[in-house]
């Protein structure tokens, strides 16, 4: 199974994207390839540049990964309690290629944030949109006060949210295969 991760940040020290990479790595067996949004850096989508530039081969590249999984693992970075515009900007200009930018692709849908509420906000946004653009939400996990509950090198600490991670994985992982 090969498992497409990403945070939804253009942050270089995304603690989403650590936690996606992290939730991937829990997976048995698996081929898993990180995405960072920071290669996917387009100007900001209007028709207008649309009309200007045509459709970037960035956008396109972004699609041809999404493309190439058979599970998507997600994280979503939560600004001002919606996505980042990192993240919404690349859906943007690849749902002009693409409107189904997930292509019916099981996912892992996740948020964190250094917040008690762990990006519950952006969590609750995506999983009513995601599924319009493809995504097939098969569980959700957040983790609440990053700084507290995952070490770099240990990944989660605290052993309940460690362990309800785990079973959510075990639980794709034996449906999945």
């Amino acid at each position: 199974m090969k498992i497409i991760a990403f945070g939804g940040s253009s942050s270089k020290q995304s603690i989403n994207k650590k936690l996606a990479v992290y939730a991937a790595s829990l997976f048995k067996n698996c081929e898993v390839e990180v995405l960072d949004l920071n290669d996917y850096e387009l100007p900001l989508f209007s028709v207008d540049i649309e009309k200007e530039i045509g459709q970037p081969k960035l956008a396109k590249d972004f699609l041809d990964r999404i493309f190439s999984a058979d599970l998507l693992v997600v994280s979503m970075a939560e600004h001002n309690r919606n996505y980042s515009t990192a993240f919404k900007n690349i859906s943007d200009w690849a749902s002009r290629i693409e409107l189904n930018i997930f292509k019916d692709k099981p996912m892992l849908l996740m948020a964190t944030s250094t917040g008690a509420r762990g990006g519950a906000s952006v969590l609750e946004i995506s999983e009513k949109y995601f599924p319009r653009f493809g995504a097939k939400i098969i569980a959700t996990f957040s983790l609440p006060s990053f700084e507290e509950n995952f070490k770099e090198g240990e990944g989660i600490v605290n052993e309940e949210l460690k362990n309800k991670l785990i079973e959510i994985i075990k639980k794709i992982q034996d449906e999945q295969l």
